[in-house]
């Protein structure tokens, strides 16, 4: 791929202050203070120096706390540091992550992930025997790690006046730390780190496809021109495979390691594992490796610039992984892995152009993340988020929405309190959900089911369909996990997820005490993810396949699967974009099931509400579950006065169109907009806005009859009412509903127009009428509507006797001819009006 130099661009510079020359300030200056930030940019070096410094100070009496933001830079930093010293992992430096932990009793440095740092705060807010808990990686901003700084500060200033926090930063903003800290001192190490030449890529690339193939050429090119180990930055590993299936067979000598946070420790450890003598390796690695952790010989780096976040969505309730390009900081801190041992060679997989648009620094998770672990947490801690420091503090609707799905997980109660069963989980240090689903499933004996599919929740899916189209029954995946199917035709087995669902469900069985099982009873599946997914409790509406839930969303599966016909599913995993989110996992629910553990949720509503389409009040009883209709029934013994309110304020919402207006209705009602229209004061207001304001005094009379069926109410009379029937014969006379013409017929007056009321009727008709009718007492002529024998208009006028003496002659001239059987006579004011052909043949 075209690449080009950076102009004069060699990054990475040698600074005059390594971490060795800064630790003895360092440790000085924590001797005196028990707040301190220690920035670390880029190629610093070794941070993990630092606890071992701290470690050979003779003040220091207990254990030091250094929080790594992933476990696999958790073991590596403590293996690290164990070689410094001359021992095993478990000696003088142990670590502790999630399902591992190598501590001994000898153990003075203690490398946990920011979660474990937090279970220990609960357990023992004191931090009893720890002289110092330190934040490295800090500028990566997980959510674990501000809730960890925000609780240590607190138990500092509360129980250990003495406790020393140490914050060591990369990119992070220094002084946004350092003021949380409440004004701690800052002690910079630039570093020395060798010289690092970026190249850009001259077209920007669009598509993961095209990424990969730009990062397999370039490696393909780096490996020709450049020596040493190669580290390429990909957003996921599904892009790291298809990177590796484009680098095809390399030369021999020349290994392959894939690198990111599900793989086993085992081929984990190969990765960061310096390469043997006389070989190099290339490592596809997603932004695990841009921290923390040195793969020993590395000399270039390909960075693809994008990088894969969860992104939680306070509205749907939901999280999904979206791929956005990195930060200014994160691309700065890929470079520097190219720096470590000597000078080397950044690829950038974007151009110069593309780079001054990037941001800054990522934004803080806690700003994108499901706060529901964190809530849960607070409240174990007993504070509500203004209690405490925080860089960036939690926004307030996803709290909100967080400590309402602990409500509904019965982890709180009603005044936000954690409950004897939010402890429970709290202390199980699993997602809120999936911890009540276990703890629930173990009541009913049904823990090992539970603890598979917290498992199965926990890791990447297990099954893979070919097609990209999996089945999201879960129920697919129990006996996978325990080997006794083979997976559905179309799909095959991702066997290192398989592997780690098993580790984990073996976990979760020891540390809930529950037997092993050589099956699970998978039928149960949908109830207990009921449990866990309170929210997500879906049921089918209109086509198969399509979903509402009970927080109000669409969901959709694809109409072949089986679950797409269940009436009620429960879905655990969903994403995408649109009115219908699409369903990777679920399982069908029992409405025995729901009526049983559910009882308490589900609402009974009496809803009496006006249909538009009906025109009509209807008054129902439903049992919801959120916005899922269990049932309803037909209310008889409803009030009057209820439904008459209802049809009302139906009404007015909907507009006097819901109404039904008869043609006489509508005619009398355009009367009196007409009467209106020439005499303001004497009568009344008939405009849609006045009606709709007047409703009670015009129609409210005639609804205790009408029993919410409120188009049997004949309008026109309804209306009369506001006129009294004192005044009708009075309307009558002004506005009449039909003008008798000179043929003896009875023509309707059209009142559509207030301000021009028109006659239509056939020309022959009014042969013999000398001028325009008129009405309100004559002062108002109509606009006559003059029609052809075939009803068609021929002339509009409001001057019959001007029509009669010049317009008439030239209409009468076509008529003839178009109508030559009819009657056209030459002195229409002497004719006879007729409503036939001619007119009737008198006797003698």
């Amino acid at each position: 791929m075209p690449m080009c130099r950076a102009h004069g661009e060699l990054q990475l510079q040698a600074s005059v202050l390594p971490i060795d020359d800064v630790l003895p300030d360092l440790c000085a200056l924590l001797r005196a203070e028990t707040r301190a930030v220690l920035h670390a940019p880029p190629g610093a070096g070794k941070t993990t120096r630092v606890p071992l410094a701290l470690l050979a100070e003779s003040w220091l009496n207990g254990r030091i706390i250094m929080l790594e933001p992933r476990r696999l830079a958790a073991r590596a930093a403590a293996s690290w540091m164990s070689r410094l010293v001359g021992e095993d992992v478990g000696g003088t430096v142990g670590y502790r992550v999630r399902m591992d932990s190598r501590v001994g009793p000898r153990t003075r440095i203690e490398v946990v992930t920011e979660g474990v740092l937090t279970r220990m705060l609960q357990d023992d807010p004191s931090l009893e025997g720890v002289d110092v808990v330190i934040f490295d990686e800090f500028h990566e901003r997980s959510i674990h790690a501000d809730l960890g700084l925000a609780l240590t500060m607190q138990s500092q200033a509360v129980l250990r006046p003495e406790l020393r926090i140490l914050v060591m930063s990369a990119t992070l903003d220094v002084a946004a730390v350092s003021e949380v800290l409440q004004g701690a001192a800052v002690i910079a190490s630039e570093g020395r780190a060798h010289p690092v030449e970026t190249i850009y890529a001259t077209s920007r690339i669009s598509g993961y496809t095209e990424a990969a193939a730009a990062a397999a050429a370039t490696v393909q090119r780096a490996l020709d021109e450049h020596d040493g180990d190669i580290l390429v930055f990909l957003p996921g590993s599904a892009e790291i495979r298809r990177t590796a299936e484009k680098l095809g067979s390399l030369p021999r000598g020349i290994s392959v390691h894939a690198l990111f946070g599900d793989l086993p420790q085992q081929d984990q450890d190969r990765a960061i594992a310096p390469s043997p003598p006389g070989t190099r390796k290339v490592v596809l690695a997603t932004s695990i490796a841009e921290t923390s952790l040195t793969i020993e010989g590395v000399r270039v780096v390909v960075d693809c610039g994008l990088m894969r976040v969860p992104r939680f969505s306070p509205r749907s309730g939901m999280t999904r992984l979206v791929t956005v390009p990195v930060s200014r900081a994160a691309a700065d801190q890929r470079r520097g892995r190219a720096g470590r041992l000597g000078p080397g060679i950044c690829y950038r997989l974007w151009t110069e152009g593309e780079q001054s648009a990037l941001l800054a620094h990522r934004p803080p998770e806690i700003l994108d993340a499901d706060l529901a672990p964190l809530a849960l947490e607070l409240a174990a801690w007993g504070v509500t988020p203004a209690e405490l420091g925080w860089i960036d503090p939690p926004p307030a609707a996803a709290y909100a929405q967080a400590m309402a799905l602990l409500e509904d997980l019965d982890a709180i109660d009603t005044t936000g309190r954690i409950t004897p069963h939010g402890r429970t989980l709290a202390a199980l240090a699993l997602h809120p959900r999936l911890a009540h689903m276990l703890v629930r499933a173990r009541d009913l004996g049904l823990g090992p089911l539970a603890c598979d599919l917290a498992a199965i929740l926990s890791e990447r899916d297990v099954l893979r369909a070919h097609d990209n189209v999996s089945d999201p029954d879960v129920r697919l995946r129990i006996p996978l996990v325990h080997g006794s199917r083979q997976p559905p035709p179309g799909h095959y087995v991702d066997q290192g997820a398989l592997h780690r669902v098993r580790q984990e469900a073996r976990h979760w069985r020891q540390r809930m005490r529950v037997p092993a099982a050589a099956t699970s009873d998978d039928e149960q599946s949908g109830l207990l993810l009921a449990f866990a997914y309170p929210d997500r409790i879906a049921q089918q509406r209109g086509a198969r396949g399509r979903f509402v839930l009970r927080n109000g969303r669409g969901a959709a599966m694809d109409a072949r699967h089986v679950l797409a016909g269940e009436e009620l599913s429960v879905v655990a995993d969903v994403g995408g974009q649109g009115t219908d989110s699409r369903i990777f996992l679920a399982a069908p629910l029992s409405r025995a099931d729901l009526e049983r553990h559910f009882v308490a949720h589900i609402a009974t509503e009496t809803d009496v509400s006006w249909d538009g389409a009906t025109g009509r009040v209807n008054a129902r009883e439903r049992r919801m579950l959120g916005a899922i209709l269990l049932d309803e029934r037909t209310l008889a013994d409803v009030s009057q006065e209820t439904l008459n309110r209802a049809a009302l304020d139906g009404i007015r919402r909907s507009g006097l169109g819901a109404l039904e207006w008869s043609k006489d209705a509508a005619q009398f009602r355009q009367r009196l907009a007409f009467l209106r229209e020439t005499e303001p004061e004497q009568w009344p207001d008939v405009s849609d806005g006045a009606l709709l304001e007047s409703l009670e005094e015009w129609l409210g009379p005639w609804l205790d009859s009408a029993r919410g069926r409120v188009r049997s109410i004949d309008l026109g009379e309804a209306l009369a009412g506001l006129v009294g029937w004192d005044r009708r014969a009075h309307m009558d006379r002004l506005a009449p509903t039909h003008i008798t013409v000179p043929s003896g017929s009875r023509i309707p007056v059209d009142y559509t127009d207030a301000a021009a009321p028109v006659l239509a009727v056939r020309l022959q008709e009014l042969f013999g009428l000398p001028s325009t009718p008129r009405i309100a007492d004559g002062r108002v002529p109509v606009t006559l509507h003059l029609l052809s024998p075939a009803n068609r208009p021929v002339q509009v006028t409001r001057d019959l006797e001007s029509f009669w003496a010049t317009g008439y002659f030239d209409v009468r001239k076509d008529l003839r001819g178009r109508y030559p059987r009819h009657y056209w006579p030459d002195n229409p004011l002497e004719a006879e009006a007729t409503r036939r052909a001619k007119p009737r043949q008198r006797d003698g």
